[in-house]
């Protein structure tokens, strides 16, 4: 019976996928059909970042006629865009990503980020100004292309301001360092 087990347990091992070092995140997703909910599930499990480090429940809604969008804590995707499939998978990281800033960075690593990555302003509402004006959107769309770099993706950079292997060990560099994750601020602007 204990042979049979293991052998068993050997074959489960050789045919099941090994599991990413990245892992899914504390999200619900509302609304949306359930091909749409597949969508955003794999968009997140396609990424090899850790969504886990972001403190959650973060809600996730579905919507038409809308854009997509997040706040602290809330991410709004457009049911249209999700309906494309594995063409939303960037856009999908892109909103989940402004959770990093909004709920992990403090006001110095976002000023040191800016300085990195370029653009005029951390972030605004300001609607006259084009995404890359604007350092939040860079580091959502960096941290989108740095963990997911496909062909597919289409947050990938016309003209990266940074390597992604670069991007990725200053992002991880900041989000591990444990004598500073008790000084971070959890600021709510809107991305």
């Amino acid at each position: 019976m204990r042979a049979r087990a293991a052998g068993l347990c050997a074959t489960l091992a050789l045919v099941l996928p090994a599991a990413s070092e990245a892992a899914g995140g504390d999200y619900r997703i509302v609304g949306g059909t359930r091909a749409e909910r597949s969508v955003v599930v794999s968009a997140l499990d396609a990424s090899s970042f850790d969504w886990s480090l972001v403190p959650g429940p973060v809600t996730i809604t579905i919507a038409r006629g809308s854009d997509s969008r997040a706040l602290p804590g809330r991410i709004w995707i457009v049911a249209d865009l999700l309906d494309s499939g594995r063409f939303a998978w960037g856009v999908v990281q892109h909103e989940y990503a402004h959770q990093v800033d909004f709920l992990l960075l403090n006001d110095a690593e976002r000023a040191f980020l800016l300085r990195a990555l370029g653009g005029r302003e951390w972030c605004s509402t300001a609607p006259d100004r084009p995404h890359a004006y604007y350092g939040c959107e860079r580091f959502a769309a960096e941290l989108a292309w740095a963990y997911w770099q496909s062909p597919d993706n289409v947050m990938k950079p016309e003209a990266p301001s940074i390597a992604p292997s670069r991007f990725r060990t200053l992002v991880e560099g900041l989000l591990r360092d444990p004598a500073r994750a008790r000084l971070r601020s959890h600021p709510g602007r809107s991305r």
